[in-house]
């Protein structure tokens, strides 16, 4: 299967860069020089992942995001000259699954573009004996990587997909910030709990707007566990 990647930049050299590499791996590109031609190409395009670029002509890379999010659920990496940590986290609260600080290597680029198809399109693939899991009354159904409550669909980022399902594989067993990065991000943990805490508060509000606490439980001093 050839997956279709999106490339949102304003900078001619950075889209023709990707491509070149991206296309080197079999995937089809889709560009977009701006952010209203990004949401544009969202519209008429099947996209399984964009690489979008913060600062953009006419709407911003953030503004994309937070569109994209109310309708799709596809991996995002946010490619940015900004790599200060507070853009970091307002893009991964935004909804991200991914950061890329400008200048990159490409091979990089390559790289957690291959992880984050990987995370997000292969959980339901070969391996995986349970197809459904049930912990109260949320359902995350492994083949069509969707969560449910009842008949409502709770719409995960592929990082958010990833946590849930370490959460409900085990529920009632803490994991550690690492186990949690881990999971959720593929990468080895390095004093990322910005990352962790605005991602479970982000689960959080999604599960129960009500109750915060109702289905991730903080243990101090050690992390986080699902409730029975």
């Amino acid at each position: 299967m050839s997956y279709s990647i999106l490339i949102a930049d304003d900078e001619a050299e950075i889209r023709n860069l990707l491509r070149l590499y991206l296309e080197n791996e079999h995937y089809n590109i889709i560009e977009a020089a701006d952010g209203q031609q990004a949401l544009d190409a969202l519209q008429s395009h099947h996209i399984d992942l964009c690489i979008l670029d913060i600062m953009m002509p006419k709407v911003d890379g953030f503004h994309v995001l937070q569109e994209m999010r109310q309708k799709s659920n596809i991996p995002v990496i946010i490619l940015s000259a900004k790599d200060a940590d507070s853009e970091k986290i307002l893009g991964l609260n935004l909804g991200a699954d991914d950061y890329l600080a400008k200048p990159f290597n490409p091979l990089e680029a390559v790289a957690r573009v291959n992880s984050n198809i990987r995370r997000f399109y292969a959980l339901g693939g070969v391996g995986n004996t349970a197809k459904k899991l049930t912990v109260q009354d949320l359902t995350l159904d492994q083949e069509s990587c969707t969560l449910t409550r009842g008949d409502q669909v709770i719409d995960l980022t592929s990082v958010e997909y990833k946590i849930m399902e370490l959460f409900m594989s085990h529920p009632g067993k803490v994991f550690t910030k690492q186990q949690i990065y881990e999971q959720g991000w593929g990468e080895e943990y390095i004093i990322a709990d910005n990352n962790i805490m605005v991602c479970i508060s982000k689960l959080r509000a999604k599960l129960n707007e009500d109750d915060p606490t109702a289905y991730i439980k903080t243990i101090r001093g050690l992390g986080y566990r699902m409730e029975k």
